[in-house]
């Protein structure tokens, strides 16, 4: 047999090391995990999907960001962001959720008045019917007065006054809507409670008012004249009952 010559087995030996650190390299490759994106990274790709108003993608990454990374510089920008996101995206319920969870974490973060003014918009923006319950109306509303009494300086005390007007107006439509439901169940002694509430308690909103002004009047002489019938068909249901009798 040929003996293999001492260049020969060096050479043998630098390609098989080369072979085997090539391998390792695709191992690595194949089945070690990927670094993880930095905190900065995930937070300017969330902001870039914001951008571009792709908001599914933005709240996937400022989640993540929030999750990977909860002590980061980052995060509370992103969990402001993510609010923000719901909300851009019409998720109200969400972004109500978001925007308090927010205040609850940092009570005294400069974007406070931001935050309480959002959450406002966010509980207004999901009412859909003057038929539902007020519930969420009467929440939007302390939200906005919040505004405008704690920070009076802001430059959201505009708005929260309009809003305050709007959650006004909504809840006394509600109220007349319930009132003109007894008035056509002809439950007039109910509808004229509701129209007298509505007039005591709504002044603000002068057009509910005056039309719950009006039906007051006709819910109470209906009411009075249903009374008076329902009297004089009791009494003459007696006297026919005491004719039989006899």
């Amino acid at each position: 047999m040929n003996r293999i010559s001492a260049g020969c087995q060096i050479r043998i030996c630098l390609l098989a090391s080369l072979l085997f650190l090539t391998g390792c390299g695709i191992i690595d490759i194949i089945y070690l995990p990927h670094s993880e994106d930095t905190a900065q990274e995930i937070f300017e790709a969330a902001n870039d999907a914001m951008g571009d108003k792709n908001y599914v993608r933005a709240v996937e990454l400022y989640n993540k960001l929030r999750d990977t990374y909860p002590f980061s510089p980052y995060t509370i920008d992103a969990e402001l962001s993510l609010a923000d996101a719901y909300f851009l995206d019409e998720e109200y319920e969400l972004a109500a959720e978001a925007y308090k969870d927010f205040e609850a974490l940092h009570p005294r973060h400069r974007a406070i008045p931001y935050v309480v003014y959002q959450t406002g918009m966010s509980l207004l923006n999901q009412f859909r019917s003057i038929d539902r319950a007020t519930t969420i109306l009467e929440d939007a509303y302390a939200h906005f007065k919040r505004v405008c009494e704690m920070y009076p300086d802001t430059p959201y005390v505009q708005g929260a006054q309009e809003k305050m007007a709007r959650c006004r107006q909504l809840i006394a439509e509600h109220e007349l809507y319930i009132a003109d439901v007894f008035w056509h169940m002809n439950k007039y002694g109910v509808a004229w409670k509701r129209y007298e509430y509505i007039v005591k308690n709504f002044p603000d909103v002068q057009d509910v008012s005056e039309h719950a002004k009006e039906k007051l009047l006709a819910a109470y002489h209906n009411y009075r004249e249903t009374g008076a019938q329902e009297i004089r068909e009791t009494r003459e249901g007696s006297w026919k009952q005491w004719f039989k009798w006899l």
